[in-house]
């Protein structure tokens, strides 16, 4: 068993995502007994067993669909008895319970601008459990010494850090840049791909003038009533960090409505 723990602990450090399925009740003739585990990675590689056969095939389908979903916790209810049962090829004769608990790596915020806001954003960000990706095209701005809990760091042109970065799932981004120009590009960029969350700094008038300019060039208003703008929960904040506290409020909202905050049952 110690060897799955070892692979929990490489899966973290590589920024992977895996599901740990535990047996958790038996009762008569099971093939494995309450303790035992299997970890599941999300391309279907497992370490351990549970049983074999058809259950533990089972086990691995729903794992890897839970990570897809974005990692909730689930029970499984297997029933050894009866036709179906031996249908499956499962004719233990007893009743089992697996407990499906989602392994995700930590969740990448990536924050373009250095400014004012993006200070406190990213403090309280990297508390509350993201991985934290700074951009902005001034060095002065962009550097460990405002940044010293940012896992990277990018001082460079926006639009050659859009071109070249290479984005991790599951990610968020947050838009706060110094000038409308800098957070259209981005935006246009942004909304192209497949973000958990994309929020945008602005009034309501700044944000409206560049969706305007995005429908022209052929975004869908309904990919646009996705992005956030203007950005973070109403608290009427004012300074930079009241704004900074509702953006992140923002995200552990959208962050906990994704992972979800209840377990599954589910009948086998």
């Amino acid at each position: 068993m110690d060897e799955i723990y070892e692979e929990i602990l490489k899966i973290r450090q590589r920024g992977e995502n895996a599901v740990l399925a535990t047996v958790i009740s038996v009762k008569g003739s099971t093939p494995r007994e309450e303790g035992s585990k299997m970890l599941i990675k999300s391309n279907g590689t497992i370490f351990g067993s549970i049983g074999g056969g058809s259950l533990e095939g089972q086990v691995i389908e729903r794992a890897v669909r839970i990570i897809k979903e974005g990692g909730r916790p689930e029970i499984l209810k297997f029933d050894l008895t009866g036709k179906d049962a031996a249908e499956e090829g499962m004719i233990c004769g007893g009743n089992m319970e697996v407990f499906l608990d989602p392994i995700l790596s930590e969740p990448n915020l990536y924050i373009f601008g250095g400014g004012h806001i993006s200070t406190t954003l990213s403090k309280i960000a990297k508390m509350v459990g993201f991985k934290i990706i700074i951009i902005d095209d001034r060095d002065s701005f962009a550097n460990k010494e405002r940044f010293p809990e940012a896992d990277e760091i990018y001082a460079q042109d926006f639009k050659i850090v859009i071109s070249e970065i290479k984005l991790r799932k599951p990610y968020y981004i947050v838009i706060v840049t110094r000038g409308h120009i800098h957070d259209e590009v981005v935006l246009e960029w942004a909304i192209n791909k497949e973000p958990v969350y994309i929020g945008m700094i602005g009034s309501r008038k700044k944000n409206k003038t560049i969706f305007a300019h995005l429908e022209e060039k052929g975004i869908s208003k309904e990919r646009l009533k996705e992005v956030h703008a203007p950005i973070g929960i109403d608290i009427n904040a004012q300074t930079p960090e009241e704004i900074a506290v509702s953006i992140v409020a923002e995200l552990i909202k959208k962050r906990r409505e994704i992972e979800g905050q209840k377990e599954k049952t589910w009948k086998v």
